[in-house]
């Protein structure tokens, strides 16, 4: 009933639903707003403007109360203006940021701007949105666990990824600057991230948390497959006990429930899906 008690018909709104904001249009990312969407109020945030107005209809056809809005998350103004966009939706339950670039998506720079500075302007605006009960699910990937922990000196400055002069200085401290390298830094600085701001996001009664996928079969990994760091991908699999890649309704249960209130004790840690390949790396 809209407001001053006329009927309305034909609208698929929900003011009465909390909202939940996905980061990143993809195949991860689209898979995670279906599934939020059942029962929230959806932001759903891209870089992709072409391609956004379709996500839209897509997900409103479904019945989905939906907004998608262009957003570059390495831009903090482009990050400011969502943030308005959902004090005006409503209460902000559930944060759910899956953009990313994976190692054949980008240089090095690139990837530092968008799967670390990205990740850290949106946890910000997030927290100053949260209210007791918010829930952020952080999506990294298991290559932040694989990789060989970087120095306490590139660690510090990982943590840091909004002061000014953080690539010169990380720059001046890693020799390897390809585009690999930034993806296992960048992964393994989120989830430092997502422990180190769980006192933040507790003093206001919310949780934050990271989820690190495997190899999972969405368009991006397919592009990944046939790229330069294929062998990469097909050594991990091969170490799956599973042996297979996830899907992105598996991905999306594990989001759905870490944001979820039977996931209320669960804060500043990470939950690995990725069919058991690190297990198999560290004990095989």
């Amino acid at each position: 009933m809209a407001a001053g008690g006329e009927l309305t018909t034909g609208t698929s709104e929900r003011p009465d639903l909390p909202v939940a904001l996905v980061i990143g249009g993809g195949g991860m990312g689209m898979s995670a707003a279906r599934r939020l969407g059942q029962s929230h109020r959806l932001v759903l945030a891209s870089l992709s403007a072409a391609k956004n107005p379709a996500r839209e209809v897509a997900l409103r056809e479904d019945g989905i109360d939906a907004v998608v809005t262009r957003c570059d998350i390495t831009d903090p103004a482009s990050v400011a203006e969502l943030g308005e966009l959902l004090a005006a939706r409503g209460r902000l339950r559930t944060v759910a940021h899956v953009a990313a670039l994976s190692p054949s998506m980008g240089d090095w720079r690139t990837l530092l701007g968008v799967n670390l500075v990205g990740a850290r302007l949106i946890e910000r605006m997030s927290l100053e949105r949260a209210a007791p009960g918010t829930a952020a699910v952080f999506v990294s990937s298991s290559a932040g666990h694989l990789a060989q922990p970087p120095s306490a000196e590139i660690t510090a400055v990982l943590d840091d990824p909004l002061a000014p002069d953080f690539v010169e200085r990380l720059e001046s401290l890693v020799t390897e600057q390809t585009s690999l390298q930034a993806y296992r830094l960048t992964k393994f600085a989120v989830l430092r991230m997502c422990r180190k701001r769980a006192a933040a996001w507790g003093e206001k009664g919310a949780r934050i948390v990271s989820m690190s996928p495997g190899p999972i079969a969405t368009p991006m990994g397919a592009l990944e497959s046939a790229g330069p760091h294929r062998e990469v991908k097909l050594n991990m699999l091969r170490r799956a006990p599973l042996g297979r890649e996830g899907t992105m309704v598996e991905t999306a249960d594990a989001i759905e429930f870490l944001a979820s209130d039977r996931a209320s004790y669960i804060t500043g840690t990470d939950l690995l899906v990725d069919g058991g390949i690190l297990a198999t790396t560290r004990f095989s």
